[in-house]
């Protein structure tokens, strides 16, 4: 039978994560229909061996895939999706966790709204605060001013970008949404050739949704259904942690690689 759902976890050195990820998604209510694969991202530490004893030892139906090198988030992901039969994709990052009911939610939400195009869950953190993984589409301008001290003196526009002034219990369309945990069609998916590899970690997400919109299908931002989300972020931190952090270097050059893609947008 068809699954419904392909379910991609993309691991790299978070081979215990992506195992309470994993567990989450068999406990589904519509795990008998989910095609479960974890692509490790060529880690270099005891991920492979833990993931595979665990699936051994409790028979749970995953595949796994390995890359011969780190290839990036969005390389990663698409590495996966090339081997999902479902009709949906679920990209999920390893330290989430979806609530039991939510993918068949997130489901009957796409069936009967045909032309959303990506949808996303809430991220609830452990301590019950909730992530803002919904935003305006950023400028230059925003993300400088979000690093540094200007921040205390725009909180209007910080509060437009972030989206603050919004009810975080209110299902809307929105911008763009964070690729942590979210649906898509794989038609879709496939349509839009999935993830730019050109970005090798972060602004994958809001160029997926960019492109989403501009094939005319909406983003929705869905806090019907909850996913836990650790509280760390990678990108977290101001101008000095370029000096002292690759991923805030790498962000940086993301960012640099999306705003000249998208340089002569409309929006």
């Amino acid at each position: 039978m068809t699954p419904l759902v392909s379910a991609i976890i993309l691991n790299y050195r978070t081979g215990r994560d992506a195992w309470k990820c994993a567990n989450a998604l068999l406990k589904q209510t519509v795990a008998d229909r989910i095609e479960l694969f974890i692509v490790d991202n060529h880690s270099d530490d005891d991920s492979m061996g833990y993931l595979r004893n665990r699936i051994r030892a409790s028979h749970a139906p995953i595949r796994i895939f390995e890359t011969s090198r780190n290839i990036g988030y969005g390389r990663g992901n698409n590495f996966g999706v090339r081997s999902a039969q479902g009709e949906f994709i679920l990209i999920i990052n390893p330290d989430n966790e979806l609530e039991p009911t939510g993918l068949e939610r997130m489901v009957k939400k796409m069936e009967d709204e045909p032309d959303i195009g990506i949808l996303a869950p809430q991220l609830v953190h452990e301590d019950g605060t909730v992530r803002d993984s919904y935003r305006t589409f950023p400028t230059l301008l925003d993300l400088f001013i979000k690093r540094t001290p200007l921040r205390s003196l725009f909180p209007g526009r910080m509060k437009r970008y972030l989206q603050h002034g919004m009810s975080p219990s209110v299902t809307r369309e929105v911008d763009w949404v964070a690729g942590a945990c979210f649906l898509m069609r794989t038609s879709f998916y496939r349509e839009l050739g999935g993830f730019d590899p050109r970005f090798f970690l972060f602004f994958e997400d809001t160029d997926l949704c960019r492109r989403s919109k501009q094939a005319g299908r909406r983003v929705l931002y869905f806090p019907e259904v909850r996913a836990q989300d650790r509280k760390h972020r990678l990108s977290e931190g101001g101008v000095m942690t370029l000096l002292t952090k690759k991923t805030a270097r790498i962000h940086v050059l993301s960012a640099l690689k999306y705003f000249w893609k998208w340089r002569m947008a409309s929006y």
